[in-house]
């Protein structure tokens, strides 16, 4: 009835979407905002923690607080559950109480409840407290038995709808992420802007960097510039970054011995070489490790130790607005995210692909429907592996590195293939007008 009288005097249906976590570090929830009030026209109530403000006049954030923020007059309310977030520093959203609320809110609003499955919130549980326990169990019946009165669902991946389908009696929809039109390769003006603000060594000529060089009004690639590896991390113990360490060193050590070096001096010499004009069969790596967590510190201090000749890392958290520019001026990504239930993808890698940026990934069940091998990305299992496809990819920088070369098209090829808003509007739109035909 509320949609009917709505309808009449032509106002424009609303939606909640709700996230126990917090919005600025949820960036499918965001798009699923943005493509609800820019596609199906809607008015758009954020529930979230956080500060993050819409910039868009169909969309309200509110604060989880106050105690009437889940009782807007919505006629469709979308909820998130498991861990959905790329971004660093991810808060993993307990989905238990956020289904049954949810699902009560909708039930008193006779609103449309539809849930988007990033992930199971009893398999993020279980890291901690295993599989075998009580609380784990009881929290899987409470998430299959609200997420079943769902009057709809989405899902990450064909593997989890699967699951739903077999083992939940849930019919979800596979709507897979897709970058936004914001990831996308760098310019070089660009790089050569943006890079220096993140690395403050080497010359201090304005018109020099690590990367770049600017002669003129030209601004040209260096040849004997590092390779610039970018990986996004959230510091935890599902993420294990002890892997990119050891292939670090595996590289360090391994070029030496291919090059007959014995001189290692364990001082980072990244930028004197790069200035001085030296070149390199296997170049120098340069990684930019993003995020928020909290082991950060504790690996920080390993990488001190490390003391590597040609290898260096830098950690950092960037800005919304940066994040997509460094992945555009990377060469490299490497993926460290594994999944609690097998059956998520890491949606950095999304971004990445966007960006045209080949992929290094950890490989486990379901990776393969978004990394292509040889196509747009490699898998590995180990630290030995890893090191392995960086020797392979790299040797020949930047001319000579047909591998690599190969993958950057692959990556540019999927990432312009399909973007988020048509994603959106051909699985999740049809969803949401079955659920509420009144939109």
């Amino acid at each position: 009835m509320e949609g009917q009288k709505e309808a009449k005097i032509g106002r424009r249906g609303r939606v909640a979407v709700v996230v126990l976590g917090d919005i600025g570090r949820s960036p499918r929830m965001q798009y699923h905002a943005l493509s609800l009030a820019r596609q199906a026209s809607l008015e758009v109530d954020i529930v979230a923690y956080g500060d993050t403000v819409a910039d868009n006049p169909s969309m309200f954030t509110k604060d989880t607080t106050p105690p009437d923020a889940v009782g807007e007059l919505c006629k469709v309310y979308m909820a998130e559950v498991g861990d959905c977030c790329s971004m660093p520093g991810r808060n993993n959203p307990p989905s238990v109480p956020t289904l049954v609320a949810v699902k009560w809110a909708s039930w008193l609003r006779c609103s449309a409840f539809i849930v988007d499955w990033h992930n199971f919130g009893f398999t993020l549980l279980a890291l901690s407290l295993g599989r075998r326990s009580f609380f784990v169990a009881l929290y899987h019946w409470f998430e299959k038995h609200y997420g079943k009165m769902a009057n709809g669902s989405l899902c990450v991946t064909k593997a989890m709808q699967h699951e739903l389908t077999q083992n939940w009696g849930i019919k979800a929809a596979v709507l897979y992420d897709q970058p936004p039109e914001f990831f996308r390769p760098a310019s070089i003006e660009e790089k050569h802007k943006l890079l220096p603000q993140m690395i403050e060594v080497g010359s201090c000529d304005p018109n020099e960097t690590l990367f770049t060089s600017q002669v003129g009004n030209g601004i040209f690639l260096k040849r004997n510039r590092p390779v610039l590896i970018v990986s996004s991390t959230s510091w935890t113990p599902d993420e294990d970054f002890g892997i990119l360490l050891e292939a670090a060193v595996m590289y360090d050590r391994r070029v030496a011995a291919l090059l007959n070096e014995v001189d290692l001096t364990g001082e980072e010499i990244l930028s004197n070489e790069v200035f001085d004009g030296n070149e390199f069969l296997y170049p120098r790596l340069l990684f930019i490790i993003t995020g928020k967590g909290p082991e950060k510190e504790q690996y920080e201090e390993k990488i001190r130790k490390l003391r590597l000749k040609r290898v260096a890392f830098r950690t950092m958290w960037l800005s919304a607005e940066d994040y997509p520019l460094l992945l555009g001026s990377a060469d490299l990504g490497v993926c460290l995210h594994t999944s609690s239930s097998g059956l998520d993808l890491p949606m950095k890698v999304v971004d990445m692909f966007g960006c045209g940026l080949p992929v290094c990934a950890v490989s486990y069940s379901c990776i393969e429907e978004l990394v292509k091998v040889e196509k747009n990305g490699l898998l590995f299992s180990s630290s030995s592996e890893l090191a392995d496809e960086l020797l392979m990819l790299l040797k020949g920088f930047p001319d000579e590195c047909n591998a690599l070369n190969s993958l950057r098209n692959g990556a540019l090829e999927m990432g312009s293939s399909a973007r988020w808003a048509t994603e959106w509007e051909e699985n999740a739109k049809p969803l949401i007008s079955e659920a509420s035909p009144q939109f």
